[in-house]
């Protein structure tokens, strides 16, 4: 193991970086000692000072079949021996060609067939935002509109966090993002007038589960009506799989359980095994075919990145989809999914957890709030006390996600739940001004 300089680490960190959604005012203060994270193998990670843990969050939802996979590896440096990046701009690579039809036979014929490449889950939707605006101009429709359900999340880049994440923020800007509204629910979407749906380009959902709203389900159904009403009201479906793909759910795709296809589908997190940022934007041969001609004519797809289809990426792509043939992922996922289920029942009658609630391999454990808790987000407390019972994760609001990778062992994933339940006895205890019979009812 390479011994590291924590503390120069840490000095340097906290006077040259910005890190995402974190109060940088309280990183930076100097009590503070943020975890440097420097080796993984497996469902397991291990910071600077030599202590190791489970990445119980896949590393933000994108590590599959755990860190430094042989074969993964193999095909990263493969690639890395022929060329690391050119353009997909008026040129084309192998990788790319080879993942892009590995990807399309995964759905059925006559379904999605055009992959489009990009960087991440929201560069990924907002290509299928551009898709769906464009398509519908160039059929000289006035649907310019996109419907998503409320707390949903698709991502932060301007277009995409129009459908959710820049109310759920606070950040939205007046002066560019996409023409957004939020509904609840199916009823909701049953209940819009006539002239509103003549606006509506598109309805844009996270399929069976919302993530960032805290792994809230959808009552069984939603998508199959969801879809129904695309169709009998001519409105484009874009599901967004960015969470819920590549197994999470225990399919392959969240979409395959009620037996829907979408006009447009969005790939990324798990998509490269959790190596590298890419994503895939899948359309329909219907909607691929409107756009039939130049950039000057107006007809092709002005949208594109720099490292769009990046070969080590595709590359590492293609290799995750070999792993989960090559080792039957989602057959050995089936038991695993069962005994986490048997594992969070034990969580279900704990004082301090008001719900847990599970989708295949993602479980969130929303934790009680009341006046007598003396900080305002207990979930977070708990996450950070999970570090000393070897598990790392993030909440969501005052929700405790668990989301290993595929690969996680059975032992293993009873020590995080155990990590959990013993995590919340003793923040509970800390902080909760209820009866000592509680506490002890807590850790029993």
């Amino acid at each position: 193991m390479t011994n590291w300089n924590t503390e120069e680490l840490i000095k340097a960190d906290k006077q040259f970086v910005w890190h995402p959604f974190t109060d940088m005012r309280e990183w930076c203060a100097a009590e503070h000692e943020p975890l440097v994270l420097v080796e993984g193998r497996g469902a397991l990670l291990r910071d600077s000072r030599g202590r190791e843990y489970i990445d119980g969050n896949s590393s933000i939802w994108t590590n599959i079949h755990g860190h430094n996979h042989p074969h993964i590896n193999a095909a990263i440096r493969r690639q890395l021996d022929r060329v690391a990046h050119t353009s997909f701009l008026g040129f084309t690579n192998p990788a790319a060609i080879e993942l892009a039809q590995a990807i399309v036979s995964l759905f059925p014929d006559s379904s999605l067939s055009r992959v489009f490449f990009s960087d991440d889950g929201s560069t990924g939707i907002e290509v299928a935002l551009r898709i769906a605006d464009q398509y519908w101009r160039l059929r000289q429709s006035r649907k310019h509109r996109f419907i998503a359900f409320r707390n949903g999340y698709h991502g932060d880049t301007a277009g995409a966090a129009s459908l959710g994440a820049a109310a759920m923020f606070q950040f939205a800007s007046p002066h560019w993002n996409f023409p957004a509204i939020q509904i609840p629910n199916m009823k909701a979407l049953e209940a819009l007038a006539p002239a509103e749906i003549g606006n509506i380009a598109a309805v844009v959902i996270e399929p069976l589960i919302q993530g960032a709203a805290g792994m809230r389900l959808w009552p069984p159904g939603t998508l199959p009506a969801v879809r129904e009403w695309c169709s009998r009201t001519d409105t484009l479906m874009i599901v967004d799989e960015v969470m819920t793909g590549f197994g999470r759910t225990g399919r392959m795709f969240a979409v395959e359980h009620e037996g829907v296809n979408p006009d447009i589908m969005v790939m990324a997190k798990g998509l490269s095994g959790g190596y590298l940022p890419i994503a895939i934007t899948l359309t329909s041969e219907e909607l691929f075919s409107v756009f039939d001609g130049s950039v000057a004519e107006g007809k092709a797809l002005a949208y594109g990145h720099s490292y769009t289809a990046n070969a080590l990426g595709c590359a590492a792509a293609k290799a995750s989809l070999e792993v989960f043939e090559n080792e039957g992922v989602l057959e050995a996922l089936q038991p695993k999914i069962q005994h986490l289920s048997s594992a969070l029942a034990g969580l279900e009658k704990v004082p301090a957890v008001r719900e847990v609630r599970q989708c295949g391999f993602i479980a969130g454990i929303e934790i009680e709030e009341s006046p007598e808790i003396t900080r305002p987000s207990l979930a977070a407390t708990v996450c950070i006390e999970a570090r000393r019972h070897g598990l790392l994760t993030r909440p969501i609001g005052n929700v405790i996600v668990l989301m290993p990778p595929l690969c996680i062992t059975i032992a293993e994933l009873t020590k995080a739940v155990e990590a959990i339940h013993a995590s919340i006895a003793e923040v509970w205890r800390r902080h909760s001004s209820g009866t000592r019979e509680d506490a002890e009812e807590v850790t029993a």
